[in-house]
């Protein structure tokens, strides 16, 4: 009996073998389950690094260096990849000196939405915990 398993053939009774994995689909790219408007989002903000990176006139290979990554994921950042990490993205973004931008994205004072949720679940009035009433101790035999 021979079996293929990505492109190997395996000869000989299968009783000996503990484990074999067969790849029958390669697995599914992340980016297949990012909503549209996260892909957009990514696209823009790769596209929008890119176009920093041209003004400075930085070439691919310096930036990557300085970033700490390869040039094909400083490739994946500028095209909007969703599987490479924030923190390329951070990366890039501080030798552009662009970091700064970044503390303010999810910042509590401009989420509008949050704010009026958490207002609307402040209660209408505190009560103070009550106090435990205790008995004075007595001594014994009275």
């Amino acid at each position: 009996m021979a079996v293929a398993t990505s492109g190997i053939v395996i000869a000989g009774p299968l009783k000996h073998v503990t484990s074999l994995v067969i790849d029958a689909m390669p697995p599914t790219p992340v980016s297949s389950n990012v909503p549209i408007l996260v892909r957009r989002a990514m696209r823009k903000l790769g596209q929008d690094l890119r176009d920093a990176r041209l003004r400075r006139r930085i070439p691919t290979e310096t930036l990557a260096q300085r970033a700490s990554i390869s040039r094909m994921t400083l490739y994946k950042v500028e095209k909007g990849d969703a599987n490479v990490s924030m923190g390329a993205y951070m990366n890039i973004l501080f030798v552009l000196g662009m970091i700064d931008r970044v503390s303010d994205l999810a910042d509590g004072n401009e989420d509008t939405i949050g704010r009026q949720l958490e207002k609307e679940r402040l209660p209408k009035r505190i009560r103070l915990p009550r106090k435990k009433f205790t008995l004075p101790e007595r001594p014994y035999g009275d």
